[in-house]
């Protein structure tokens, strides 16, 4: 009997003391919460005002007791240390990197590690941090790690911009500048499409006649400012690239090694698209495309030999490669510059319906492909004697040009310079008021008969 006495009065003591262990730890929980709210007000409040020399002193203590408060607490981290460092105080640097990798290391599934890594490479080059190996690397790191969320353009032409750097103390072999070349152009125009891709939605919606909302112009806006971001650093990687990718330098390089590599299939595709890339007329040319015909006949084979039949002056034979080459090629910006090089076979011979087609197809696979736009638009402008019947109509197809010049510029920073001095020029050529106020033509419509096709609505004075 005392036994079990005992035994019920142990278990009442062990519950008991059980329930005060829970409310203890709730208790501290609690307190713990508490403690985190007031440290993440005391921090993010200033923050959120850009009052960063008030938040400041909170920052370390927040990371430390509560690191997984708030994701707010890394973003504006970073907010802060970069206005720090704006004003000259590079001791923040540090502890900008280390805000980087505390958002990494607890919010990893809310973090784009590509775009992070190579933040923190960036940061690194900016700020004179290792050796140029070393940021080299880190942006390597960055973008093998996590290729599809590295998308800064800084980071992208700083990346291959090392790598010329490394190559001209000595320290990157040519071919790998090369190869990297290839990886980052592609990289950007994956990145342009899928940019000029939303862009030419919205201008569709309005060449339609639908006017967009205030959201939608500004998402357009944006996009423009990105793709001729991307299209400034297209330019600027090339320009990189420089002389150590001319005719001169490479037809040694891929002759010394020709003998060694001539059944690698690998190394015979790039050599020979390096060297179409660059015109270079030469017999090694030919060499390397023969090869890679026999070793591999494929979609780039046969454009090669279009590319030789059309020096050749062969233009029909250089259209049946060219043909094959677009059936067979599945890569968009490999197929989209077979359709460039067929709509200019046809271009080059008069045939300007024909060419506006695959200068249309060429736009379907690579959106920002902003120099089909141009040429379609020169050729409008070729065409405008005849299409229609009296001066006015004639005229009015400058417009047409004009507009279609005026897309390529949106689309492609590259070439926009030219395709807005062009647009100029062309409405230029277009009906003045004077010439619409006497002939009656305020907002009517002008039909073309010709291969053009469609019509233009003339403005309303």
């Amino acid at each position: 009997m005392i036994n079990k006495v005992n035994t019920n009065t142990m278990k009442k003591i062990l519950i008991l003391a059980v329930a005060v262990f829970i409310t203890s730890l709730g208790s501290k929980a609690v307190a713990q919460s508490e403690n985190c709210t007031i440290l993440g007000s005391l921090f993010i409040e200033p923050a959120k005002a850009k009052n960063y020399e008030g938040a400041y002193p909170h920052y370390a203590k927040l990371v430390a007791e509560c690191p997984t408060y708030s994701m707010a607490t890394f973003q504006y981290g970073e907010k802060m240390f970069k206005h720090f460092i704006e004003k000259g105080d590079k001791g923040k640097v540090t502890e900008l990197i280390q805000s980087y990798n505390d958002r990494l290391k607890y919010y990893p599934s809310k973090t784009k590690m590509g775009d992070v890594l190579s933040d923190i490479a960036q940061v690194k080059y900016d700020n004179s941090i290792g050796t140029k190996m070393e940021q080299y690397r880190a942006f390597e790191e960055a973008f093998k790690k996590d290729e599809e969320n590295f998308t800064s353009p800084k980071a992208l032409y700083t990346y291959f911009s090392l790598a010329v750097d490394l190559h001209d103390s000595g320290e990157l072999p040519i071919q790998d500048v090369f190869d990297l070349y290839d990886i980052v152009t592609e990289k950007i125009e994956k990145e342009e499409s899928k940019l000029a891709e939303k862009v030419t939605e919205y201008m569709d919606k309005q060449e339609a006649g639908s006017t967009l909302s205030s959201k939608e112009k500004k998402y357009m806006d944006a996009y423009e400012r990105n793709l001729e971001a991307y299209g400034k650093v297209k330019g600027s990687v090339s320009g990189k690239l420089g002389i150590l990718a001319d005719c001169p330098n490479l037809i040694p390089l891929y002759k010394k090694d020709f003998e060694q590599k001539k059944n690698d299939v690998d190394w015979i595709k790039r050599a020979a698209g390096r060297l179409s890339a660059k015109d270079c007329d030469d017999p090694l040319f030919f060499q390397l495309v023969q090869q890679l015909h026999n070793l591999d006949p494929s979609a780039k084979s046969a454009y090669y030999l279009g590319k030789l039949a059309e020096k050749d002056g062969k233009s029909g034979k250089a259209l049946e490669y060219f043909n094959q080459a677009a059936e067979l090629e599945t890569k968009p910006s490999d197929k989209a510059r077979v359709y460039y090089s067929i709509a200019e076979n046809f271009r080059k011979k008069g045939n300007y319906g024909q060419a506006r087609s695959y200068y249309r197809k060429m736009v379907e696979v690579k959106p920002s492909a902003g120099i089909a736009y141009l040429k379609i638009a020169n050729m409008y402008a070729s065409s405008a004697n005849n299409c229609g019947t009296n001066v006015f109509e004639k005229r009015a197809m400058y417009w047409l040009a004009a507009d279609m010049a005026d897309k390529a510029a949106r689309l492609d920073a590259s070439i926009a310079g030219n395709a807005r001095q062009a647009a100029s020029s062309y409405r230029g050529l277009a009906p003045s008021k004077s010439d619409i106020f006497n002939d009656g033509m305020a907002g009517k419509t002008v039909t073309f008969n010709c291969w053009v096709g469609g019509s233009v609505k003339v403005p309303n004075l």
